[in-house]
């Protein structure tokens, strides 16, 4: 199957929880984890932030400098080790896809994914690295305002409600 056919996932990718949905049946349907929950954990930030400085003396791992990049340092496997925050977020990504396909019962390779409307170029790129990483083929990065506006007026379409001024 080429990356372009097949069933295309929307990731939400917070920087508190993170959710998936899947269009079906004409209407999105969040998809639950292995919990039952339809949000996940996820958190990753830059290392110079004056919230995440004061947030770290609180974490249960350290955060540790590399060529001005933070990397994010947690005993892993039974080992230390050293994670960018592109290889984090990937994880994230790698989670929702597996709740997914959990779900789907098939393979997803292409994913739209939501950031947060502050996110600069940067990191959108890091978040685009982070879908390559995880196996998806990023279709898009939408702020996450302009995905609900969609959603708003698909809604409005949908149902018939959607006048022009």
């Amino acid at each position: 199957m080429s990356a372009a056919k097949g069933v295309a996932i929307g990731i939400d990718l917070g920087t508190t929880y993170s959710c998936v949905g899947v269009f079906q049946h004409g209407k999105v349907e969040i998809i639950a984890n292995d919990q039952g929950n339809r949000t996940t954990p996820s958190y990753v930030a830059k290392i110079d932030d004056p919230v995440v400085e004061a947030d770290m003396k609180h974490w249960p791992f350290a955060v540790v400098g590399d060529g001005g990049k933070p990397k994010i340092k947690v005993e892993y496997k039974g080992e230390d080790k050293t994670f960018y925050p592109e290889e984090i977020s990937s994880m994230v990504l790698v989670k929702m896809k597996e709740i997914a396909e959990a779900y789907l019962g098939q393979t997803v390779s292409n994913a739209v994914v939501t950031v947060p409307a502050y996110f600069n170029d940067s990191q959108r790129q890091a978040t685009k690295d982070a879908g390559v990483i995880a196996g998806l083929n990023v279709l898009r990065i939408i702020n996450e305002p302009t995905a609900a506006a969609i959603a708003y007026g698909l809604d409005k379409i949908k149902s018939g409600e959607n006048e022009t001024s």
